[in-house]
């Protein structure tokens, strides 16, 4: 497994080699800067309880830059396991603004053209040998699940040696993916208390987390990666709902203008109607 584990996280790092940069990536800047900010979180992360159902999302699709540091983040990460089969690179790119010739060098994977689906480069036999399923097709994800949902996904990996994987997850218990994030947020372990109920039993409850190995980003820098890559998949799940909503409004006060029209037709029809 440890084996099968290494190559899927090579098929996204090599998926990452020709994926430089869409808009700016945070690199860590000043480590030595950082370094003061990360020990504090790390000790507010041990004093107060991580309530991980109450995180929010807040992404705005209309937010073309997070959309590109997203679709970023996606073909760095993501594009390994999963696909997008029902959104072409160029759609991609024309929404997104996206010159063809950085489409074509950062975002195309090999043996692609700007006109084919956004799919993944792993076969669907060895994804059921090493995962037990095949990883799911993302296009519609953030609709069928929310994208609050997705933030809390990515925020709530812990490490547990009991698992295939090494790693559980909050959000989504027994979950078959690995925390390929990691390197970016670090590694960090889940504590428990123990809660006795009404009826006497008790069970073990989430408490908070503890990092044990802190990653490549700072808790900040974390959560703008987790709420772009959540940003893109909210956009690649329905392309035109900035277009639907700011159409829609028209379309109602057009509809109220209308009925405006026909209740004073139907008074000039019914004025000598007693």
């Amino acid at each position: 497994m440890v084996k099968h584990l290494a190559l899927v996280l090579a098929l996204s790092l090599a998926s990452a080699a020709f994926v430089p940069a869409i808009g700016h990536a945070a690199d860590g800047g000043n480590r030595e800067a950082a370094a003061p900010t990360a020990a504090a979180a790390v000790q507010s992360e041990a004093e107060a309880p991580f309530e991980w159902e109450k995180l929010r999302a807040h992404n705005a699709v209309e937010d073309r830059a997070s959309l590109q540091r997203g679709a970023r983040n996606f073909m760095n990460y993501c594009i390994g396991c999963h696909s997008l089969k029902f959104m072409r690179y160029q759609r991609m790119a024309d929404d997104l603004k996206i010159p063809s010739d950085a489409l074509q060098a950062n975002l195309i994977l090999p043996g692609s053209n700007n006109l084919d689906y956004i799919t993944t480069p792993m076969p669907p036999a060895d994804a059921q040998a090493w995962f037990g399923k095949v990883p799911p097709d993302l296009s519609l994800i953030a609709r069928s699940k929310s994208p609050d949902y997705l933030y809390q996904l990515f925020k709530t990996f812990y490490a547990d040696p009991s698992r295939p994987t090494g790693t559980d997850n909050l959000a989504y218990p027994s979950l078959a993916m690995p925390a390929v994030l990691s390197e970016l947020e670090g590694v960090k372990i889940a504590v428990f208390r123990e809660q006795k109920n009404a009826n006497g039993t008790v069970e073990k409850v989430f408490d908070k987390f503890q990092t044990v190995s802190p990653g490549n980003m700072t808790p900040e820098e974390y959560d703008g990666f987790v709420r772009d890559t959540v940003n893109f998949l909210d956009y690649v799940s329905e392309p035109a709902q900035v277009e639907r909503r700011s159409m829609g409004i028209w379309i109602v006060l057009f509809l109220l203008l209308l009925s405006s029209f026909a209740w004073l037709l139907k008074k000039e029809y019914w004025k000598d109607v007693h």
